[in-house]
């Protein structure tokens, strides 16, 4: 049976060992990420450990390490390069290295890589694009690991730290710029649509058009994956409607990128017959041809400061807030211009 805990008594390992029916160096093998624990007794004091809220004396282990880790979804893009610019930067700063991993999944860390991760005892985890579950929450906070989320799939929950960008307000300057250009038929090409960072930008997109009076046609709004081919495809597939758009707002660079090509193959000329809009600045936007307007999303900030979170979570210091937004700016530059009288007639010419 489980027994009541006085309110201000001091949560212990043997107190947490003592409700789970464990011995103190089972419960101290969970912490340490230690592997030769039954999967059910684990879960058992993982919970625990959870929901008494167990901290070690001192803080987190015996004080910082100089080792974070940067955990990724993937990073097979110049976007998760940027991140790691960002995270390496702010570790090296404070005489920190950094570990990076790649899960090859957005549906967070498991538990093996939790284990390897409690086991070198690193001063803290930020966790880029992925969705945190309540069981993987729990994992992490039993092994008294800090964890920042970056850019987070979903909505993270209140007493999870994260750091992302303002999505919606990137999403309302970049059609609020197309629209100021005189362009009437304004598509947009968003991420999966089950991101919040995408969900909020495609919100953005229709604040915009709501705004200026302008009607929200759904035969203007389609989903990728933020990368080049989906912007390609979907490209084409805007191009093909019996009434094209004359501007598409990207929902990243590398997807702006693939209707560049799309235009390219059917011989529309950027910006005369078509604008395009990103989002994210990549350095490879300044280089494109035309350059690429875009929605500034400060990559290397949101890492660097995450890891700066996580380092200070690791000195016992909590978070000033749990949600950070750093702003997001519009650039323009080559790859918009004002509508043109015969760029629509061109864009349905050319389909």
């Amino acid at each position: 049976m489980t027994r009541g805990w006085p309110v201000k008594r001091r949560v212990t390992i043997a107190l947490i060992a003592e409700e789970a029916g464990v011995s103190v160096p089972t419960v101290s093998k969970v912490i340490n990420g230690r592997p030769e624990v039954a999967p059910e007794t684990r879960q058992r004091v993982e919970k625990l450990l959870h929901k008494h809220g167990y901290q070690r004396r001192g803080g987190h282990g015996d004080g910082p390490v100089g080792l974070v880790d940067l955990v990724f979804a993937e990073i097979e893009s110049p976007w998760a390069m940027e991140l790691i610019r960002g995270g390496e930067t702010a570790a090296r700063e404070a005489d920190a290295s950094v570990v990076i991993s790649v899960m090859h999944t957005h549906s967070g860390p498991g538990r093996d890589l939790l284990d390897r991760i409690a086991a070198r005892r690193t001063d803290g985890v930020v966790i880029v694009g992925s969705r945190l579950s309540p069981v993987q929450h729990g994992q992490l906070s039993a092994r008294m690991i800090p964890f920042v989320v970056v850019d987070p799939e979903g909505e993270p929950s209140p007493d999870v730290a994260s750091v992302g960008a303002t999505n919606w307000n990137g999403g309302l300057s970049a059609t609020r710029h197309l629209l100021e250009l005189g362009h009437r038929r304004v598509a947009v090409i968003g991420g999966p649509p089950d991101m919040l960072c995408s969900r909020a930008r495609i919100d953005g997109y229709r604040a915009a058009l709501e705004t200026a009076g302008m009607p929200v046609d759904p035969d203007l709004i389609r989903y990728g994956d933020f990368l080049v081919g989906s912007g390609h495809d979907q490209g084409h597939a805007l191009l093909d409607l019996p009434d094209p758009p004359t501007a598409i707002f990207a929902g990243s660079d590398l997807q702006a990128f693939g209707v560049f090509e799309a235009a390219r193959q059917r011989g529309l000329r950027i910006p005369d017959d078509l604008s395009v809009v990103g989002f994210d600045d990549l350095p490879l936007a300044r280089s494109a041809w035309p350059p690429l307007t875009t929605v500034r999303q400060p990559l290397q900030e949101m890492a660097a400061l995450a890891t700066r979170m996580v380092m200070a979570m690791s000195r016992g210091e909590p978070p000033e807030t749990r949600r950070v937004e750093l702003a997001t700016d519009l650039i323009v530059r080559d790859s918009t211009a004002a509508l043109r009288p015969a760029a629509h007639d061109g864009a349905a010419r050319r389909r």
